[in-house]
């Protein structure tokens, strides 16, 4: 593993490596799973060209294309296999954006057989979602639970001073492995088991998971371990949800990827927050996307590779009818973050974001929950000194010539870029409040200054603090 590594590097097989050799058209032809601009960017087998159509695009490549020490040393790990004058790889082997790689199974791609249940999915937008959520902040003890091809633990490494990483899948474990050994990251502690059993009785300062949370009919037949549990509905993320707490040490936190529910007759919110609310955990849900039963259906059948197959339309029936039965109308998909705060007053936010947020967020998650457990916790806000966060705009509609606008619109900048519609009051306390002056005292000034008798209470400010517009 150490040759192969010195070789993928020393050829430039990197993230930036592999977008400067294909160029913008292939790569973006890639994302849409064609191969021929790719291959037409790499038909000159050079060094680097050779590595992108062997571990990226999954294609053969002459034997000789490959140096003869690295190619012996691979052969007998089972990752290439040779065919004649040819050699092709077992595993997709991909370069990732924190440094390092990940060794995956071969990319999915229309056409292809049937996965084996076993199947271990590469790193994708889903693993980035996650690595971009996680909170930057140090840790003594990290848990990566599901761990798949290990992805999480690249972006763990140097942040935690031990890493556990599960999967019920030993394959997953194995291949887990090769990726850290590829990235050169040693220590971490791999275990195969279900949930929380490989860990029971442990707690961690950390746990993240991208866990299998495709929400499928029962009994239908081979379960995909990366992505399916067999459980009903969402029944897997909801227990999951419930018994983080028991592992997470004192101001431990959790960060997830999930999928819920939108079911006739129900508000979503009240579903996810229901399973937050018996945590003990101050808690912070956030939906980033809905899909409507069909759309759902066609994606996780492309991802199985489906499409097309004769099974196919027997498949997508079965699984909108079992919609149907069931009286879903949506699918949710987005973060889920618990803190263990040791507060016998919890907080829960859960919330809709669809629009574009700074990234990462993990470089401010932890000022995220602090200002929703403050705006919850804090007694008397009429002393509370406040004062506005940076990079607040203050934005008005109105008529030409008019005095006063229609609409006053307070935008954040930074951060998770809400905006918020507030009246005169609010946008003058954000246009003045310094941290100087207590809020009482600065609502009562504001009251007199704007002269309409819109005198606002402090306790009205409480959810601009929960949302940052202001911090105390």
């Amino acid at each position: 593993m150490e040759r192969l590594r010195e070789h993928l590097l020393e050829t430039g097989y990197t993230i930036d490596g592999v977008r400067d050799r294909l160029g913008d058209m292939a790569a973006s032809a890639l994302a849409r799973e064609e191969l021929v601009p790719a291959l037409r960017a790499t038909a000159d087998l050079d060094p680097l060209a050779t590595l992108i159509r062997l571990w990226w695009l999954g294609v053969s490549v002459p034997a000789g294309a490959v140096p003869a020490a690295v190619l012996a040393s691979v052969l007998d790990s089972g990752l290439l296999v040779a065919e004649g004058g040819e050699v092709r790889a077992s595993v997709q082997l991909q370069p990732w954006e924190s440094g390092g790689y990940v060794v995956s199974d071969r990319k999915v791609r229309p056409g292809d057989r049937a996965l084996r249940p076993d199947h271990v999915v590469g790193a994708g937008g889903a693993s980035a979602n996650l690595a971009q959520l996680v909170t930057r902040r140090p840790v003594q003890r990290a848990l990566d639970l599901g761990t798949g091809c290990g992805v999480q633990v690249l972006h763990l490494a140097g942040r935690a001073d031990e890493i556990v990483a599960t999967d019920v899948n030993p394959r997953a474990v194995e291949l887990a492995e090769l990726s850290w050994k590829l990235s050169e990251i040693s220590g971490v502690e791999a275990r195969v088991g279900s949930m929380f059993e490989p860990v029971e009785g442990e707690l961690f300062d950390l746990v993240v998971s991208n866990p299998p949370f495709v929400v499928t009919p029962p009994g239908q037949g081979s379960t995909l371990t990366y992505r399916e549990t067999g459980r009903e509905g969402d029944a897997f993320c909801r227990d999951l949800v419930r018994q983080t707490p028991g592992h997470l040490a004192p101001g431990g936190q959790a960060h997830f990827l999930a999928n819920w529910l939108h079911v006739e007759g129900e508000d979503w919110r009240e579903r996810v927050g229901g399973w937050l609310s018996e945590t003990g955990c101050d808690a912070w849900a956030v939906q980033r996307d809905v899909q409507d039963p069909a759309e759902y259906v066609e994606l996780w059948l492309r991802d199985a590779a489906e499409q097309g197959t004769p099974g196919y339309a027997e498949h997508y029936d079965r699984w909108l009818s079992w919609f149907d039965e069931q009286k879903v109308e949506g699918v949710g998909f987005g973060w889920i973050t618990m803190r263990n705060s040791g507060t016998l007053d919890p907080v829960v936010r859960v919330e809709q974001l669809t629009h574009q947020v700074a990234l990462p967020v993990g470089e401010y998650v932890d000022g995220v929950l602090d200002s929703i457990a403050t705006a919850h916790r804090v007694q008397n806000l009429d002393s509370a000194l406040l004062r506005t966060v940076d990079g607040l705009l203050d934005e008005r509609v109105g008529l030409p010539g008019a005095e006063d606008p229609m609409r006053i619109v307070l935008r954040q900048t930074t951060g998770l870029r809400r905006s918020r519609e507030v009246g005169t009051v609010e946008a003058a306390l954000a246009g003045v409040c310094d941290g100087e002056l207590a809020l009482g005292p600065l609502l009562n000034v504001i009251a007199e200054l704007v002269g309409d008798g819109d005198i606002l209470h402090a306790d009205a400010i409480r959810p601009l603090i929960a949302e940052g517009y202001f911090l105390l």
